[in-house]
């Protein structure tokens, strides 16, 4: 073998690996995120919830850090423990599993809304993260009463 062809065969298989290598970073290796399960009861006041699951089937963890919205310049993340709400700077999306944001529980809280949305309207929210892009969903504004977690069996997954 010449040292010329020595090279370029070492040069082709420097090459591969590293083509290699990239394409197993890009194939799997971070959260893979899917929003279901989302609405927004008809608001009654100036202050509006929100509520839906991000199911992450990816093998890595994410985080929610915040919510916008054009329906108010003040989008929360709140949890309730003890039956009291208070705002909190994320929540956690674990690898292979979700976050539930439902009634009684974790949610997104509009403050200070701009207009009253009517049952039968979407309301447009874009969900931020701290590994992922942002995914924008559309809110139905479903009932006030409105509850789907009321009719499911236990372990029933949200639509």
């Amino acid at each position: 073998m010449t040292r010329r062809s020595a090279l370029t065969s070492l040069t082709t298989a420097m090459a591969l690996a590293g083509a290699m290598a990239l394409g197993g970073c890009s194939s799997g290796g971070g959260p893979e995120l899917e929003v279901h399960g989302a609405f927004m009861p008809q608001p009654v006041g100036d202050m509006a919830g929100g509520f839906l699951t991000v199911s992450n089937s990816g093998d890595a963890a994410d985080k929610l850090t915040s919510v916008t919205s054009p329906l108010s310049d003040d989008v929360q993340i709140h949890e309730t423990k003890d039956q009291k709400m208070r705002q909190v700077t994320s929540f956690d999306i674990p690898a292979e599993g979700e976050l539930r944001l439902e009634r009684g529980g974790s949610h997104i809280m509009f403050m200070g809304i701009k207009k009253q949305p009517k049952r039968g309207d979407k309301v447009r929210i874009e969900l931020h993260f701290e590994k992922s892009g942002p995914i924008e969903v559309d809110l139905p504004v479903e009932a006030a009463t409105h509850n789907p977690s009321k009719h499911q069996a236990p372990g029933d997954r949200h639509p």
